[in-house]
C-alpha cells in the first residue's frame, strides 16, 4: 500500500512538470541577453590571447545589451522568469567569470609588476592574493545574481537602486582600469620613463586589492542609485543636465579616463556616503538615494 502511493505521488509529480513546461518565450530579449553572454565568452577567449583592451570592451559591450535586454522586456511588458533566469546565467559569464579571468590574466602577463622586487616570501603571498582575489569575485557575483532572484520585483517603480554593487559597475571598474592601462598610459607617459613605472606598479598592485574590496560591495547591504532612472529618466532639477554635460564632455575628451572615473567614482560614492554615516554621524539612516526623487516629487 505504501508504495502505491508513492508511485502516485510520482505520477501527480510528473504531471505537475509537464503543465509547467516552457512553450512560449520573447525573442527579440532574450536574443540581446544571449548576446551579452557571448561577448563574456569572447572576452574570455580575448584575454587569453592578451588582447586585454578588447577583452575591456567586450565586457563593455556586454553591460549595453544587459541594459537593453531587461529594457525591452519591460517597455513589451513581457518579463518573465524564464528572462531573470537567463539574464543571470549570461551576467555570470559577462560580470562575472569574463572580469576575473581577465584581471588574472593581465597579472600573469606583467609577471605582477614589481611584485617580485621585495622578497620571495611577499611575492608568493601576493600570487596567491590574485587567486583569492579572482575566485572571491566571481563567488560574490554568483551570490549576488541569486540574492537579486529571490528579491527582484518586475515593477519598474521597483528599479530605483540596487541592494549592493551591481556586477555591471562592478566589472566596469575592473575593465577600466585594465583598459586605461593598455591603451591611454602609454600615450601619456613613455614606457621608459619613471612616472610610467610607477603608474603602471600603482595599478598592478592595486588591481587584485580592488577587486577583492568590490567583490565585498557586490554581496553588501549598501544601496547604490540606479543612475538611469533616478537622474535622467523623466523631468528633473537643472542641474542634472548640467552635470550631464560634464560628463560627456569628459567622454568625448578621452573615452578611457571617462570609464575610470564614471566606474570608479560610482563604485565609490554610495560606500563613502554608508562610511561617512557609519563613523561620523554614528548610526543615522543613510539615504538611499529614493529621498532625494520623494523631495523633487513633493517640489513640483
Amino acid at each position: 500500500m505504501p508504495r502505491l502511493k508513492t508511485e502516485a505521488a510520482k505520477e501527480s509529480l510528473l504531471r505537475r512538470v509537464r503543465k509547467q513546461r516552457l512553450k512560449y518565450v520573447t525573442v527579440l530579449p532574450s536574443l540581446i541577453t544571449i548576446l551579452n553572454g557571448v561577448c563574456g565568452f569572447v572576452a574570455v577567449i580575448f584575454a587569453s590571447k592578451g588582447a586585454f583592451a578588447m577583452a575591456g570592451y567586450m565586457v563593455l559591450l556586454a553591460m549595453i545589451a544587459d541594459m537593453l535586454d531587461g529594457r525591452l522586456a519591460r517597455m513589451s511588458k513581457s518579463t518573465s522568469s524564464f528572462g531573470g533566469q537567463l539574464d543571470s546565467l549570461c551576467d555570470m559569464i559577462s560580470f562575472g567569470v569574463a572580469p576575473a579571468f581577465l584581471m588574472f590574466e593581465v597579472l600573469q602577463e606583467f609577471k605582477l609588476a614589481g611584485f617580485a622586487q621585495p622578497s620571495a616570501t611577499f611575492a608568493s603571498f601576493l600570487h596567491r592574493f590574485v587567486w583569492l582575489a579572482a575566485a572571491a569575485f566571481i563567488s560574490c557575483e554568483a551570490i549576488r545574481l541569486a540574492r537579486f532572484n529571490v528579491e527582484n520585483e518586475e515593477d519598474e517603480s521597483a528599479h530605483m537602486s540596487f541592494m549592493g554593487l551591481p556586477g555591471p559597475a562592478a566589472a566596469g571598474v575592473i575593465v577600466s582600469l585594465i583598459i586605461f592601462h593598455q591603451e591611454t598610459l602609454p600615450e601619456l607617459l613613455t614606457k621608459d620613463s619613471r612616472v610610467f613605472v610607477f603608474c603602471e606598479s600603482a595599478i598592478m598592485y592595486a588591481l587584485p586589492f580592488l577587486t577583492l574590496g568590490i567583490a565585498v560591495l557586490m554581496v553588501s547591504r549598501i544601496r547604490y542609485t540606479h543612475i538611469l532612472n533616478q537622474y535622467i529618466k523623466g523631468q528633473k532639477p537643472f542641474s542634472h543636465l548640467i552635470w550631464l554635460l560634464l560628463g560627456l564632455g569628459v567622454v568625448i575628451w578621452n573615452i578611457q579616463v571617462a570609464l575610470v572615473l564614471i566606474f570608479c567614482g560610482y563604485a565609490a560614492s554610495s560606500f563613502l556616503k554608508w562610511l561617512y554615516y557609519k563613523v561620523m554621524r554614528k548610526g543615522e539612516p543613510i539615504l538611499s538615494g529614493l529621498e532625494d526623487v520623494t523631495e523633487w516629487e513633493s517640489e513640483k
